[in-house]
């Protein structure tokens, strides 16, 4: 099981963040919320409460709220990850970064569309460079769900160049209900950065809600 830790949630205004916010606050983790400004953190933080009333979370700007972190978390749109790291990047020295960035390029957010580097997780370990522990997970679980008192049958793959690294965001992971596995360095978030795309279509074409991924094949 994790340590309780203060856990940092950049951009926690969407469905992703607002729902890990929910469930690591169960778990005993401090959550603080940030943004690029303090009254949309606190905007945030409000929404949040009218979801969940009793999950308690500290409003801040990025920077600070990247400082204040055990462990920070990226869930902002794709299209701002690089512009917030830049920001946070001083703040994130020695620490874990979860990126959970997915690269869906709209209209076609159902066909793969990977960055240049390789993978968002990647283009954020070159941006951060090897002083930042970048490790990426939750791509594929249906965000929706995460802020509901549900079990989460998606597993998640954990990615990341250091292995203690990923074995924390495991720990993470499991501390709000959710199966998660080592998947191989940095360069592997590909993979499930892809998968978010054809899952997109399994959702469409076949009439579900939230198509996920197992892993099977563990003897128990």
């Amino acid at each position: 099981m994790a340590e309780k830790e203060t856990i940092a949630i950049l951009g926690g205004t969407g469905d992703l963040g607002t729902g890990l916010a929910i469930r690591w606050s169960k778990a005993g983790h401090r959550i603080v919320i940030g943004s690029r400004t303090l009254e949309k953190a606190r905007k945030a933080v409000a929404d949040l409460h009218q979801i969940s009333p009793r999950t308690p979370a500290e409003a801040m700007v990025n920077p600070d709220a990247a400082a204040a972190g055990d462990v920070v978390v990226l869930t902002v749109p794709a299209a701002h990850q690089i512009s917030t790291l830049e920001t946070v990047r001083a703040s994130l020295k020695g620490k874990i970064l979860i990126d959970v960035t997915v690269p869906l390029v709209p209209p076609r957010v159902g066909t793969v569309q990977l960055p240049g580097e390789g993978s968002a997780g990647k283009r954020a370990q070159d941006v951060l460079g090897s002083r930042v522990k970048v490790v990426t997970a939750f791509q594929n679980v249906a965000a929706h769900l995460l802020k509901e008192d549900v079990r989460i049958e998606c597993d998640v793959l954990v990615c990341g160049d250091k292995r203690s690294a990923r074995q924390k965001v495991i720990e993470l992971a499991q501390a709000a209900g959710m199966n998660a596995w080592h998947a191989g360095p940095i360069e592997n978030s590909a993979a499930a950065e892809a998968l978010t795309s054809v899952l997109i279509q399994i959702n469409r074409r076949h009439d579900i809600s939230h198509s996920g991924i197992k892993i099977v094949g563990q003897e128990h």
